[in-house]
């Protein structure tokens, strides 16, 4: 299983990426700087607000570039089952 994510940043900015093991990467963004992404470094901790399952790493990232594209507005309405 894959996962696309949302995690909310300490500075309140939203972050999204794809995983096969949504627990672990949540875990290396806030403690793990090697492993975390480079964004998050200064913006510890995060928080899972989002996520959604795909059975392919492709269908994950596919998602991943959509939303990346949208507002903050319109992930907002997202995370609140506003919008899809």
């Amino acid at each position: 299983m894959f996962y696309f994510y949302i995690v909310r940043c300490s500075d309140n900015s939203l972050y999204c990426g794809q995983t096969n093991n949504l627990k672990r990467r949540i875990h290396e963004h806030n403690f793990d700087k090697n492993r975390s992404a480079k964004y998050l470094r200064a913006k510890k901790p995060v928080k899972l607000v989002y996520s959604e399952e795909y059975s392919t790493l492709q269908l994950a990232m596919k998602r991943e570039w959509q939303i990346k594209k949208w507002t903050k507005t319109k992930k907002e309405a997202l995370i609140l089952g506003d919008f899809n």
